[in-house]
């Protein structure tokens, strides 16, 4: 990959799993040719960040922000993420479905929580055979693949033909999350669980700020 400070260590890395993912992805978008895909660091789930993966024009970059070109595709990471996310790598795990970034930095700790009113109630019933088989799957499938990438994927609450996921750690968040969600961790869950027809997404890099059932992410 050449970058905008040739010099130093590079703060983004593509393997060519990815890449060949992104492009695909980048393909199906209107105006390809001028789109670069975007990494930004969102927040943080434990010592691991969380990031926000989009595309975007790739000539709005700043000086300020890194840029790579990788076989064509620019790659730009915001200002404000340079720092967090220096010798970070973006992959892509064909066995869970989704882009996931190893990043050796670590978040710093997150401030002490106040406790929500929203979450003062008891918890979702997560005991019931439904439930209890989604979390097998996820904990024998999903997050032994995802958590050499420092991700993680929790059962929140089956309600009817529902169930509701929260992925944290080093997964990719918002759009390139979808990819995780549609690709790998929603087949391997509804083939095992045939009983689940609809997967949904209520990652809340914000903790303890919002009740358990969120909007689905679109």
């Amino acid at each position: 990959m050449t970058e905008n400070d040739p010099d130093s260590v590079p703060v983004l890395n593509v393997t060519d799993a990815a890449l060949a993912k992104v492009l695909e992805l980048r393909a199906e978008e209107a105006d390809q040719e001028v789109l670069g895909l975007w990494v930004e660091v969102k927040g943080a789930s434990g010592d691991a960040y969380t990031y926000d993966i989009y595309f975007r024009v790739a000539d709005e970059a700043t000086p300020d922000d890194w840029t790579g070109v990788q076989n064509g595709l620019t790659v730009v990471v915001s200002t404000d993420s340079v720092s967090k996310m220096v010798g970070s790598v973006l992959d892509y795990d064909a066995l869970a479905g989704g882009l996931s970034i190893r990043n050796p930095n670590l978040a710093p700790p997150p401030a002490p929580a106040q406790a929500s009113p929203a979450m003062t109630g008891p918890p979702p019933d997560l005991s019931g055979d439904v439930a209890q088989r989604v979390i097998q799957v996820l904990d024998r499938q999903i997050n032994p693949s995802i958590a050499g990438h420092g991700g993680r994927a929790d059962l929140v609450a089956v309600e009817d033909d529902a169930a509701y996921l929260r992925l944290s750690g080093g997964c990719a968040g918002c759009g390139m999350a979808a990819v995780t969600l549609s690709q790998g961790i929603e087949v391997a869950i509804k083939e095992s669980v045939p009983e689940i027809v609809t997967i949904i997404d209520v990652t809340d890099h914000a903790a303890g700020t919002n009740p358990y059932y969120e909007a689905a992410k679109k």
